[in-house]
């Protein structure tokens, strides 16, 4: 079996996220994790905040206390977010750390020795009333392109374009609000991204035929446009620190680097923060060096973090010379809004997880969010689509499936599974249709197409169904108690599939219909196409409970009340 690492792009550490920001990364790459892992693959799933940068320090700065302890607290907060959604990482790091600061440095100095970092004197925006050079973040202003009037110094977050402060119209101090500044010069080190700009297109030339579209045509634009030198130094107090035995009069000048060229790398510091908790039995090089023959590298990310893993990171991998792992598949996604409008985490708009977890269980929101993934196109977020959703799917289709075929076969027959007849042409038809659409829902997960994917476990769960109403054992132990015993023995068989083949999607609910069943060795990982067609893992005679239910609908009662919380009317009609 293949090797497989997998990284989602670093949540940022200046406060709890919203299920925009979950569904583009961190969920995605843990179904597919957790499919890998359950087809018997060896899995490295890394994950980290991402600490450093201008936003870290001005929340510090709005909740009054030093950035470092700020981003303690902020890791571990989204740290208990993450494992109340089952988010199964095998090590979720932080990109402050010393693994991460030195793994920079190394990087900066190898780029330096190869001629692709220059320091450069340039002209940067001045704060008169904060006293100080502002980093990019520390302006806002007007994009010039879309004229969106929030936009940051480096980046536009309504057109994505990348920006320099210099560019925006009206720009004026984060810290302050003033816009008494001017421009002065400064020197900061330059990653030469035109030196490798061929390289980085004979990359993506070799690797980027299998990607998303929404991928490679993003990379694509940039590499049309020109790759461009780039600052990768900014004047912050908190940062990877730029080292002095390569560029001592910038380090006495308290330079860090630019939070987009140390954030990346935090996948093989992270790497290594869990490879030195036990390296003994770790190794983090096997991952990330010389390991092109035998690691399959893929990222998840929305698409706004497509150019900076596409281009930037493989232009600074490349720059170095040594044979660090680059990544074989990028799966990009695009926004999920909420009622037509983008979700913010500044203007608190929209659902963010921690109230979703407050609100229902993970598994209703990891399903909502995988079954309408924004991967063709941008999706939207609505509580008429989430409780249809939710009501149809989870708790009449596969919940309410579980619940009658146990409660009627132990109110029947007792608490354990019922013989019955053998298994006749219903059941043969059954099987083959089960082990068609499972070989279907294989295929949408080997290729990453997870409403596909969802679509095909949906229509698993309604075969059951199908089943059931055909043979309707509430009739036919009238008239055949053997055959109604056959009947709920094979939905048995189904709901302990089920449970199998449903866990990266709904991990807390497969344990339930799981363990509804004391099989003495439950140690399947994965249900075969023979397994499938036969039904019949759960034999006769086995003990079973009824688990309490699975998905209770939501009311139009709990409808109102979502809405009047969080709002749900379109902004464009507001």
């Amino acid at each position: 079996m293949a090797r497989h690492l997998i990284t989602s792009a670093l949540p940022y550490i200046n406060g709890i996220k919203h299920l925009g920001n979950m569904v583009g990364s961190m969920l995605p790459a843990d179904v597919y994790a957790r499919y890998l892992r359950q087809r018997g693959h060896e899995v490295l799933y890394i994950c980290a905040t991402d600490e450093h940068g201008t936003p870290a320090e001005l929340a510090a700065k709005e909740a009054g206390v030093p950035v470092d302890a700020f981003c303690a607290e902020q890791h571990d907060a989204q740290k208990a977010i993450y494992d109340g959604f089952e988010l199964a990482f095998d090590y979720f790091g932080r990109s402050s750390s010393a693994e991460n600061r030195g793994i920079t440095q190394h990087f900066a100095r190898r780029l330096k020795e190869n001629g692709f970092i220059e320091e450069r004197s340039i002209r940067q925006v001045f704060s008169i009333a904060d006293g100080r050079f502002l980093p990019d973040r520390y302006i806002v202003g007007t994009c010039p392109h879309c004229g969106y009037d929030k936009a940051r110094g480096d980046q536009c977050e309504n057109c994505t374009r990348v920006l320099d402060p210099t560019d925006l119209i009206n720009p004026r101090s984060a810290i302050s609000g003033s816009s008494e500044l001017e421009v002065r010069e400064t020197k900061h080190l330059f990653l030469l991204q035109s030196k490798l700009a061929g390289e980085v297109e004979s990359w993506i030339d070799a690797t980027s035929e299998e990607w998303p579209q929404l991928s490679s045509s993003i990379a694509r634009k940039w590499l049309t446009e020109g790759l461009h030198d780039r600052a990768i130094t900014r004047d912050l107090e908190w940062g990877v620190p730029v080292p002095a035995d390569a560029w001592p009069e910038l380090a006495a000048e308290g330079k860090v680097f630019y939070v987009w060229f140390d954030a990346p790398i935090e996948y093989i510091g992270a790497t290594k923060e869990w490879s030195d908790q036990d390296p003994a039995n770790r190794d983090w090089k096997s991952w990330w060096y010389e390991a092109d023959d035998t690691v399959r590298y893929t990222e998840f990310m929305g698409k706004d973090n497509v150019p900076f893993h596409t281009v930037m990171f493989p232009a600074t991998q490349l720059g170095t010379r040594e044979p660090w792992k680059k990544v074989d598949y990028v799966k990009s996604f695009n926004w999920l809004n909420y009622y037509g409008g983008k979700f913010s985490t500044s203007q608190k708009r929209g659902v963010f997880t921690h109230d979703a977890l407050e609100i229902l269980p993970a598994d209703y929101w990891r399903y909502f969010m995988m079954a309408n993934a924004p991967e063709s196109d941008d999706t939207s977020f609505t509580w008429e689509h989430f409780t249809a959703t939710v009501n149809k799917d989870l708790a009449d289709t596969l919940g309410n499936f579980v619940n009658r075929v146990l409660s009627f076969s132990r109110k029947r027959f007792g608490d354990a599974v019922p013989a019955g007849k053998p298994a006749g042409e219903a059941e043969a038809r059954l099987g083959e249709e089960i082990a068609r659409l499972l070989a279907e829902y294989e295929g949408h997960m080997e290729t990453l197409q997870f409403r596909k994917a969802a679509a095909a476990l949906r229509a698993l769960w309604s075969a059951g169904n199908s089943y059931l109403e055909e043979k309707a054992p509430w009739l036919e132990i009238k008239s055949d108690e053997e055959g109604a015993a056959l009947t709920l023995r094979t939905a048995m068989n189904l709901i302990h599939l089920y449970a199998v083949i449903s866990g990266p999607f709904i991990p807390a609910s497969a344990r339930a219909m799981r363990g509804a069943f004391a099989l003495t060795d439950d140690t399947a990982r994965w249900v075969t196409a023979e397994e499938a067609k036969a039904l019949a893992s759960v034999p006769a005679g086995t003990a079973f409970t009824v688990p309490p239910v699975l998905f209770a609908k939501i009311t139009d009662e709990d409808l109102a009340v979502y809405k009047e919380r969080f709002g749900g009317e379109d902004p464009a009609a507001a």
